[in-house]
């Protein structure tokens, strides 16, 4: 029997496991899905493996085992995790580096032991031809196909349309887009590997992308999640997420 020490966190309801312990290998897609499984594992949107050095690295599993590229959400939990681990439970306009499989992310973070306020440079927005159907295909270190939502649809209606939609690229998050004004956006998203998320922070990223590059929003956005609001800013082309992050609660998860 082997135990775990895991860290839950969330931003804006979008909710992580985070092991400090550096072993991505031992976390095969079985133990993850046991996980993060709702009813009878511990719960969460993904698997966060960090391996906390001089340099922090980031590992992060979908809550169905499989290997996601980055999760904008996800590296600002994952910020104030190490501070909070390292002893840093009163930091102001601290920055945390963080190398993710889609880069080195850099963080600033202002933590009041178990919550606080996290920007993460998520680089720069890339687009390519999306599906029929579909308002934009963006990129933001992970794919997301961006539909005008319709209030017409049923929840079953949109489940099936992001699961057409991300086959037809080979897997993406999809994104339901509602305009609200200049400054406001509002949003739901259904997670490749995961389903229906109460936020998505690349998703965020990528809604706002898609409307400034259409001319809809300014250069500061709020993107409501059903979980929250977060914050996208553009500085030229380099787009910035921020939010709330929230300690939830230490666990120990034993496994075979």
């Amino acid at each position: 029997m082997v135990e775990r020490e895991l860290h839950k966190w969330h931003g804006a309801g979008n909710d992580f496991l985070i092991d400090l312990g550096g072993v991505p290998q031992w976390w095969t897609p079985e133990r993850t899905r046991a996980l993060c499984d709702r009813s009878r594992g511990v719960g969460a949107d993904g698997l966060i493996v960090g391996e906390v050095g001089e340099r922090v690295t980031m590992v992060l599993y979908n809550a169905d085992g499989s290997r996601a590229e980055t999760s904008g959400n996800g590296v600002r939990c994952l910020a104030a995790a190490v501070s909070r681990s390292r002893g840093q439970r009163q930091v102001v306009d601290s920055v945390v580096s963080i190398t993710t499989d889609a880069g080195e992310k850099s963080v600033e973070l202002t933590l009041d032991d178990t919550r606080g306020v996290a920007t993460v440079d998520m680089g720069v927005v890339t687009f390519a031809d999306p599906p029929s159907g579909a308002v934009a295909l963006a990129y933001v270190g992970n794919p997301h196909v961006v539909v005008r939502d319709d209030e017409s649809w049923t929840v079953t209606r949109r489940a099936e349309i992001a699961q057409t939609m991300s086959a037809a690229v080979g897997g993406a998050n999809v994104e339901f887009l509602r305009y609200r004004d200049r400054g406001h956006l509002t949003l739901s998203v259904y997670e490749r590997g995961v389903g229906w998320t109460m936020a998505c922070g690349t998703g965020s990223c990528a809604v706002a992308a898609a409307a400034r590059r259409a001319g809809d929003v300014d250069d500061e956005v709020t993107v409501v999640n059903p979980g929250g609001e977060l914050r996208v800013s553009f500085r030229g082309e380099e787009v910035f997420l921020g939010g709330p992050v929230q300690f939830v609660a230490t666990v120990y998860w034993c496994s075979t």
